[in-house]
């Protein structure tokens, strides 16, 4: 008895079928195709093909296989990297500055704890925390951005990554960070700050300490928030009370790193 299912010499498998209305069927792995919809070669003489046109290399299907690579390299690089807290503020700090040396005093305190330190890998307050945190002999890590005016990864750093997408970088801050202190900056730590809010008031993550360093400059944000913000019901009477706005180092650190259990035994 004839099989009704025959293989196509272009890799897929043809229905023989003598009375499909659309006509043949044509599987093409777990794609069904009929008619018009049938391709003129297969899978594999496509993929064989020497083709000298590289427009693929700018599509969305290619795109999609960087971003997932992004994925695969940040989970892989630190996964293993233990609890770990994430400094953000402005690229635009300048050293011998009071931001730059709180930061780096913060960078500090959080490896003496023996908790990694993320930070986006620039310049300013970024290598201002990486370089407390290396000197004072933690794990300084560097998550860094590929843009046109940026410099590369500071030279504090002893594990960095540098990513092609914005999404893809944030998410491995919030994954692979157990608290969070924003210092001073311009709208990419506002970026930052507001994603993780957000994802804390949604319930996305787990309860995360948010804390906000440098009152002066926080302030007003705030109040704007706690006032005609939640006046107008665009947010809950608890959201404000998502974040802790602290002038003090030590106050910052121990909020930033109050979800990580404490050692104990350890000399």
């Amino acid at each position: 008895m004839q099989s009704n299912n025959e293989e196509n010499a272009n890799g897929g498998q043809t229905m023989n079928h003598a009375e499909e209305p659309l006509g043949r069927t044509y599987s093409q792995g777990p794609v069904l195709l009929r008619g018009k919809m049938i391709p003129s070669e297969s899978t594999s003489e496509r993929f064989l093909r020497n083709d000298s046109d590289t427009d693929w290399l700018h599509r969305d299907p290619w795109r999609v296989l960087r971003i997932q690579a992004e994925f695969v390299d940040g989970f892989g690089s630190l996964a293993e990297l233990g609890p770990a807290v994430s400094i953000f503020g402005s690229a635009r700090v300048e050293p011998n500055t009071k931001d730059y040396k709180a930061a780096v005093a913060m960078g500090a305190k959080i490896a003496e704890r023996d908790i990694a330190l993320i930070t986006g890998g620039g310049p300013g307050i970024m290598e201002a925390a990486n370089r407390g945190a290396a000197k004072a002999g933690g794990k300084s890590v560097g998550l860094g951005i590929e843009l046109p005016h940026e410099q590369g990864l500071n030279k504090w750093i002893n594990l960095g990554m540098t990513f092609r997408y914005f999404f893809v970088r944030k998410t491995m801050f919030m994954k692979y960070s157990s608290g969070v202190i924003v210092c001073p900056g311009g709208f990419g730590t506002l970026d930052e700050t507001f994603e993780a809010l957000t994802l804390v008031q949604t319930q996305k993550v787990a309860k995360m300490p948010i804390v906000l360093f440098d009152s002066a400059y926080w302030r007003g944000l705030f109040d704007w928030i706690d006032g005609p913000v939640r006046e107008r019901g665009m947010i809950s009477n608890i959201d404000p009370d998502l974040v802790t706005i602290t002038d003090d180092i030590d106050e910052a650190v121990d909020v930033a790193t109050s979800m990580v259990p404490r050692q104990t035994g350890a000399h």
